[in-house]
């Protein structure tokens, strides 16, 4: 049996501007706003108006796009020059996500090739659209084959929010679900609230909901108390970056529900798509984590909850060594096993 499923987009683009469900609304407010401008796009990253290292590459690509589109330039060499100021921007946003980076770079090599300032603003719309409708393929093979790890009835806890819109639709952790969904099968969603912006209560629990996929919102310490007394059967969750030995940055608390699986014996999927693999670094210890602002720490929806003056330690993501993880899952398929081999295998 095959049902439709009602998955929310997070990013759709018009042909001369961005369309962004901003995502720190969720859940009290659907709303969608325009970006028209660099600057726009490059806020709503920082902001996190846009969050999920897929969805963050899309917007990104596009943004290189308003960039193109907005140059004055009438000459190729000073028209390159303008728009690679604005890459140089684009990349300040975020420093973590690798897909950011990888939309940047594919947008300009794509352009490489224009003679002219209109045929480079064609070829990079294109490429950028190129960008969003793959993600969308890989997402549902993330889906169809993380979906072989599991079993109807089975209860599986995840973190953070890696679903439709963290990409162009479906997801990467969360692909299995919908997919699941898709095909009559009921898999039961444990969704971690993943402090201190709360991406797992605000939008996991929201996303799926709206599927009608079945979910619990749990609290981020309830996670042990929950894998012991739910049956939890496995743990799986998205990535920001996957250095060549296989060590994973994602949102922090990702490395807690490791140990977790480790202790409690029962499998932990990362699911990711190869465009979040950075080969370029050799183990975890050469990720850059970002450290976001302390009001995210010390206020609650511009409420203040701890007292004033205290020091604040609020690293947005953590890593996970791979000798935890069982297997990664991507679009070519499951690895596991010796990552640094396996994941080299990936791009040959």
């Amino acid at each position: 049996m095959t049902v439709g499923l009602n998955v929310p987009r997070s990013v759709q683009w018009t042909g001369q501007s961005i369309i962004l469900l901003d995502q720190t609304k969720l859940p009290l407010e659907v709303y969608y706003k325009e970006l028209k401008t660099v600057t726009e796009v490059w806020n709503s990253i920082v902001a996190l108006e846009v969050r999920g290292a897929p969805a963050i590459g899309i917007t990104a690509a596009f943004g290189l796009v308003l960039a193109a589109q907005a140059a004055k330039a009438e000459e190729i060499e000073e028209f390159f020059q303008s728009f690679n100021t604005a890459k140089s921007y684009l990349a300040s946003s975020r420093p973590t996500a690798v897909n950011l980076f990888w939309a940047l770079n594919r947008v300009t090599a794509a352009m490489q090739g224009a003679l002219s300032v209109g045929e480079a603003i064609a070829l990079a719309e294109a490429e950028a659209i190129a960008i969003q409708q793959e993600d969308e393929e890989v997402c549902r093979a993330i889906g169809e084959h993380a979906l072989t790890l599991f079993n109807d009835g089975d209860a599986v806890l995840t973190i953070c929010n890696a679903g439709s819109i963290a990409t162009a639709r479906y997801g990467t952790a969360l692909a299995p679900f919908y997919v699941a969904k898709e095909k009559g099968l009921n898999i039961k969603v444990y969704a971690s609230e993943t402090r201190p912006v709360l991406q797992g209560a605000r939008l996991t629990a929201w996303e799926l909901q709206q599927a009608e996929v079945d979910v619990t919102l749990i609290t981020d310490n309830m996670a042990a108390s929950t894998i012991a007394s739910k049956s939890i059967t496995a743990i799986i969750v998205g990535a920001d970056r996957i250095v060549a030995n296989g060590d994973t940055a994602n949102k922090v608390g990702t490395f807690g529900l490791a140990i977790l699986a480790k202790h409690f014996e029962i499998p932990f999927y990362v699911a990711a798509p190869l465009s979040t693999f950075d080969v370029s670094l050799q183990t975890g210890a050469d990720i850059v984590i970002e450290e976001r602002s302390a009001e995210e720490v010390t206020h609650m929806q511009g409420v203040r909850t701890a007292p004033e003056g205290i020091a604040v330690y609020n690293p947005a993501f953590d890593v996970t060594p791979h000798h935890l993880i069982t297997g990664i899952i991507t679009e070519k398929g499951i690895i596991r096993g010796d990552f640094e081999v396996e994941i080299k295998h990936l791009f040959l």
